[in-house]
């Protein structure tokens, strides 16, 4: 009788245990919740050179200063301010998946209200030179995509899955109301694809062509170029400025002449690189505001010979850094007027 009044007893606590658990999960499991008036600016780049033009920009600004570091799971972020409004400083890594990976965690930590994510490009656009600058309204993936086999006796013919003509289908009818949409085109063997979606109060996921930056964070853009003194190549030539326009994001670094024409073809990209695309998605799920600047480090494969990256890449990084530095003074006065 004692042992079963003994299990009886444990057997009660283990179930109160369990069902306290289960009633607070949202007390206990997931992201921090963030109970503060002034959130943050996360200001976003994804490598060395694009994070020193960054640190180097703010140790010449007054008001401007980094007040402490931390780092989770190998990430660095630097705390601090700038003009009195509280930001934080990491890269991300290269490529989609780091990119996905650091903005999902910063967002997690952090209390963030905005990214304004600054770094390299190569250019799309055939009229791009390096150091130009390229502030897309719209992100998408050119390498979400369906790898098929030609037919057998027509190597310019392939064998669609069921699936991906029955979507193709849906984003031709897309299309037709929305006209960012691509005109979706096969490059040799590779046929374009969306990436899949979930976020809070949706019941599936869903094909998403591309991820819009936050409209007035892009309306800001245009203030601080029409403020900031003209953005020079240290030769002292002029940069071209784009803002708005489409960007393209992939884990490729695209050194090849015909698809970066494929690439103006199909989505009328400005530029090209590895990570804008995936950190619009993260902020996109999280209801994060976000913009991306890009600055032209090479020709995607549109020059003659051998890619120059490595030659202009701190080049570029200075002259987005300029138009990044001008975004912020914009967002500090939208801080200000609005409490």
């Amino acid at each position: 009788m004692d042992r079963l009044i003994k299990t009886a007893f444990f057997s009660l606590i283990i179930y109160f245990l369990t069902f306290n658990t289960w009633a607070n999960t949202d007390a206990v499991y997931g992201p921090k919740a963030f109970d503060i008036e002034n959130e943050w600016t996360a200001i976003v780049a994804a490598y060395e050179p694009e994070i020193a033009a960054i640190e180097h920009a703010f140790s010449q600004t007054e008001d401007a200063t980094i007040t402490s570091t931390v780092a989770f799971k190998g990430v660095t972020y630097q705390l601090g301010n700038y003009k009195g409004e509280p930001v934080v400083i990491f890269a991300t890594g290269v490529s989609v998946a780091n990119a996905a990976m650091t903005v999902q965690m910063a967002i997690d930590y952090f209390p963030i209200e905005r990214v304004v994510m600054m770094g390299i490009a190569g250019a799309v656009n055939p009229e791009f030179r390096p150091g130009d600058i390229a502030v897309p309204e719209r992100w998408y993936y050119h390498d979400e995509s369906v790898y098929v086999n030609p037919q057998k006796h027509s190597a310019n013919d392939y064998i669609l899955p069921d699936y991906y003509q029955q979507q193709l289908d849906s984003y031709a009818a897309r299309r037709k109301t929305d006209p960012h949409t691509p005109d979706y085109q096969n490059f040799g063997f590779i046929h374009p694809n969306e990436v899949s979606v979930i976020k809070q109060g949706w019941q599936y996921r869903k094909k998403i062509p591309y991820f819009s930056a936050t409209p007035e964070l892009v309306a800001l853009s245009h203030k601080a170029l029409a403020k900031i003194p003209p953005i020079t190549l240290p030769s002292g030539k002029e940069i071209k400025v784009e803002i708005g326009g489409n960007g393209v994001t992939g884990s490729v670094f695209l050194d090849n002449a015909d698809y970066r024409l494929w690439l103006h073809q199909v989505f009328n990209a400005q530029v090209t690189e590895m990570e804008s695309a995936a950190v619009g998605q993260v902020c996109f799920v999280n209801n994060i505001d976000w913009v991306v600047i890009r600055s032209v480090s090479d020709l995607a494969g549109g020059q003659k010979g051998k890619n120059e990256e490595n030659v202009f890449d701190a080049i570029a990084s200075g002259t987005g850094t300029k138009l990044m530095m001008g975004l912020l003074d914009e967002i500090v006065k939208m801080q200000r007027s609005n409490p």
